[in-house]
């Protein structure tokens, strides 16, 4: 699930109370349609808090192949953002005394590696050493069958750990499936149902099982290989989010969830303050990331945000919690950064916003090997040595030719560079570069590949980049 920290790049200004102008209306509009054409996105569905309330839900594009027209009450997978939801479960079951955010998860799970030195904390906040399970950017072969919790710890949360708990920060879905579980066993009953009775039905928000959200009432999720055709995408077999991600509701229920994080109402206001504390390292550095939240301050405001992302379908979710304001975009597409580019162009309107994005020092050999490599797909000459099993079953056939014809017939790139530093992700190091051509085509290369050895490819994929 894709992580882009967005609000990290935003300088915000004290919001308005008051509605949209027609002028504010007419634009946010402008932005959401021509940067949904540009990218090949489908549609998206946003809401716009202004004031400590909903200033704006609108839908907008094709929401599936039998929904004809676009509605706000249409439920889109929003994936890793049901974290801060899980963490919510979780704080609240601890001021119910049921348990305590020091518990070990031993206590709770048995079986898991060093489940005695790892606490509940520390799954909530990514620092548990548990290596992530899904980290790529597709679904790989695994998630074509159905799996349980206790499948993912299974195969995932018994491995040796990444590091020593509580001394490096990592994004790992499978910390956040053994939280689940805690829920579950400390709550006595599914984690859904604490969410119902604890959260949505006080809040009136509609949420379900991501996995029930497919048909033709719902949102579809669409995909595409580098720049090649908008293709329906297979959903993934049934319970492989869970606690890490298994929410669908509509932009305006997520606003509500926003709402009630401004005003400090559901929870006790020093449990809100502590899910957006960021955590610390064991020496003393800041992670940025709370308790399911990514947590920062931009010119003095506080910012509380998370994307997310499941097969076909991103979301972003950005918090001004002491401005009153947020917002909320979610897509039925897995590529692009149209959602990012989307929120934070609104959010511009919300909170007036200079953004800036720094870029990371060249890793000149690496860079140099990504590149060789995107020339390969680009000539659909893909040496397959350097991809892992994971890869080469992603480029199949109809990838590999969507790759080829899509990206040969630009020509050659004026520019490939990497856009940040490098940093691990499910025992993995990601890296990101952008490609730019002559013409003003701007591509986005996500790569996920192994630390050590060959530096095999687990993930390079190619999308439209703003």
């Amino acid at each position: 699930m894709r992580l882009l920290p967005l609000a990290l790049l935003l300088v915000a200004t004290p919001a308005f109370a008051q509605d949209l102008t027609p002028a504010e209306s007419t634009k946010v509009d402008t932005i959401v349609t021509d940067t949904l054409a540009r990218n090949g996105v489908p549609s998206a569905s946003v809401a716009i808090v202004r004031g400590g309330r909903i200033v704006y839900a609108k839908a907008y594009g094709k929401q599936s192949e039998t929904i004809a027209t676009p509605r706000t009450d249409a439920p889109y997978q929003i994936a890793s953002i049901s974290k801060q939801f899980t963490a919510a479960a979780i704080l609240m079951l601890e001021d119910e005394g049921k348990l305590s955010l020091d518990d070990t998860v031993a206590k709770w799970v048995p079986g898991i590696t060093d489940g005695g030195k790892i606490t509940i904390r520390q799954l909530l906040s990514h620092t548990s050493g548990l290596q992530d399970y899904w980290p790529q950017d597709y679904s790989f072969a695994a998630m074509e069958k159905p799996i349980t919790p206790q499948g993912i710890v299974d195969r995932w949360a018994k491995k040796p750990l990444d590091f020593a708990p509580g001394t490096q920060w990592q994004y790992s879905n499978t910390g956040y499936v053994v939280a689940g579980m805690i829920v579950e066993k400390a709550a006595g009953k599914p984690l859904l149902a604490y969410l119902q009775d604890k959260v949505f039905k006080p809040l009136g928000m509609k949420a379900i099982d991501q996995d029930l959200a497919i048909g033709k009432d719902f949102p579809q999720g669409y995909h595409r290989y580098a720049l090649g055709p908008v293709r329906v995408e297979k959903p993934a077999a049934r319970g492989w989010l869970f606690a890490a991600g298994e929410l669908a509701m509509s932009a305006s229920d997520l606003a509500k969830w926003d709402i009630a994080r401004m005003n400090r109402s559901l929870m006790p206001a020093d449990d809100w303050q502590v899910q957006e504390t960021p955590i610390l390292l064991t020496n003393g550095k800041s992670t940025g990331y709370g308790l399911g939240v990514f947590a920062s301050s931009a010119n003095g405001h506080k910012v509380v945000e998370h994307t997310g992302e499941a097969v076909g379908f991103l979301s972003e979710n950005i918090v001004y919690p002491d401005d009153k304001a947020a917002v909320v975009v979610l897509v039925n597409s897995d590529f692009s950064n149209a959602f990012t580019s989307i929120a934070g162009q609104i959010a511009d309107l919300v909170l007036p916003a200079a953004a800036g994005a720094g870029t990371a020092d060249a890793e000149t050999a690496k860079t140099a090997h990504a590149r060789a490599v995107f020339d390969e797909l680009r000539a659909g000459t893909l040496d397959r040595s350097t991809m892992t099993e994971d890869a080469n079953y992603y480029f199949d056939a109809t990838a590999s030719a969507d790759y080829r014809d899509s990206l040969g017939k630009l020509g050659e790139p004026t520019e490939f560079k990497l856009l940040r530093p490098a940093r691990l992700r499910g025992g993995f190091v990601n890296r990101n570069y952008g490609v730019t051509y002559k013409d003003g085509t701007k591509l986005s290369v996500v790569t996920y590949a192994e630390p050590d050895g060959a530096g095999r490819y687990e993930q390079f994929i190619v999308m439209p980049a703003e």
